[in-house]
């Protein structure tokens, strides 16, 4: 079984690895110590069993749960706490067990074992119906993993990285991914994608690196995802995970951030490791890159403007810097940055931040920095 122990005590965490290390059942065992490496694991692992702490920190576990099982319907939750007093309140999420500290050895095996066989007696439900479920779902699970923000790495746990045939083959797979699986047509696709050839030529180019494309994604199972009808070609989506799509996907879920959901925004924040095909030069992909670029920089200031005003300094000030790396000129980032650090105390980096800001306006602009942010900055320092 794969487990995942969360818990703020790095001494409960040494004490969980060495017992489970001692249980039959476990394949292998993650130790985290927060709600958002908790979720920014779980994003990308399978997860059968979560032994979770009720209190972690300044992080919620109940709510922390819950959203666990979101990501994976089939998790079983073991509340581990020293805290008897929230044993009701933790069954809304139906949880599997509830063992209060300290943990035994043949406790937390009996626990384990239950989980297993629950599993067990579930997979075995059915047979042949059960079988042709497994198939079902097996068929539809992502197995292709495509990372373009930032870059693009394509690649698969059974075969590894795509080995790109040609640079046309590569670009062709990006230019689909912007489709998001529905049809590009052949006219438009030799225009974006072979702009310096001739029309006569640019069908053999396309043609040669349809079947590239091909080659390239049979190593991992995935020759047939790329799908050609008359005078259109796409990409099927439904057996991949694509981190763009995934990141604006989520973003829906967001109309508010507080409390509640602040472990799985800062997760989804992390998720936005980089722009669009970065430092690709893919012309056809500026509109979509400006685009998510946005969506990510509106996202990114209101959650660090709420981590700011409910006290979380030390989450709020990583993503700031990093709206302000992304842009130095931006002054909304500035702002949010300045606060920031007024906020910690940091009188000599804001003050450096400062200087930094209106050398850059003067030097690419010949502007001064705008009368908004010269008085904030004057009542902060």
């Amino acid at each position: 079984m794969k487990v995942i122990v969360i818990d703020d005590e790095p001494a409960m965490l040494t004490a969980m690895r060495l017992l489970l290390s001692r249980t039959a059942g476990v394949a292998n065992a993650a130790m985290l110590g927060s709600a958002v490496e908790a979720i920014a694991y779980a994003e990308q692992h399978g997860v059968d069993l979560a032994f979770i702490d009720i209190q972690i920190a300044e992080d919620d576990g109940l709510t922390l749960a819950k959203e666990l099982r979101r990501m994976h319907a089939g998790l079983d939750i073991v509340f581990v706490t020293s805290h008897k007093e929230y044993a009701l309140d933790s069954f809304e999420v139906y949880p599997l067990d509830y063992i209060v500290k300290p943990v035994s050895g043949k406790r937390l095996a009996e626990t384990v074992a239950r989980a297993a066989s629950a599993k067990a007696q579930k997979a075995d439900a059915g047979h042949a119906g059960a079988e042709k479920e497994l198939k079902a779902e097996t068929d539809s699970q992502p197995r292709l993993t495509i990372e373009a923000l930032s870059g693009l790495r394509v690649g698969s746990e059974a075969g590894g990285a795509v080995k790109w045939i040609s640079r046309k083959s590569r670009e062709l797979f990006a230019y689909l991914l912007l489709y998001r699986g529905h049809a590009a047509a052949k006219i438009r696709t030799l225009e974006d994608v072979f702009p310096e050839r001739e029309l006569k030529s640019s069908d053999l180019y396309l043609n040669t690196a349809v079947y590239q494309l091909r080659k390239a994604l049979s190593a991992h199972g995935m020759k047939d995802i790329l799908i050609t009808d008359r005078d259109h070609y796409r990409l099927r989506l439904d057996r991949t995970r694509v981190d763009f799509i995934a990141f604006e996907d989520r973003l829906s879920e967001f109309h508010t951030i507080d409390a509640g959901n602040e472990a799985a925004a800062i997760a989804l924040e992390e998720l936005y490791t980089g722009d669009l095909f970065e430092n690709l030069p893919y012309g056809w992909a500026i509109a979509e890159r400006e685009r998510l670029s946005d969506l990510y920089e509106t996202f990114a200031r209101r959650l660090s403007r709420g981590l700011m005003d409910r006290g979380r300094l030390h989450l709020a000030m990583p993503i700031a810097k990093k709206l302000v790396l992304r842009n130095e000129l931006d002054e909304e980032a500035n702002l949010l940055l300045f606060e920031a650090l007024a906020a910690a105390r940091d009188r000599s980096s804001l003050q450096a931040r400062f200087r930094r800001y209106e050398e850059l306006l003067e030097q690419e602009l010949g502007i001064q920095p705008s009368a908004e942010v010269v008085d904030l900055y004057r009542r902060l320092v």
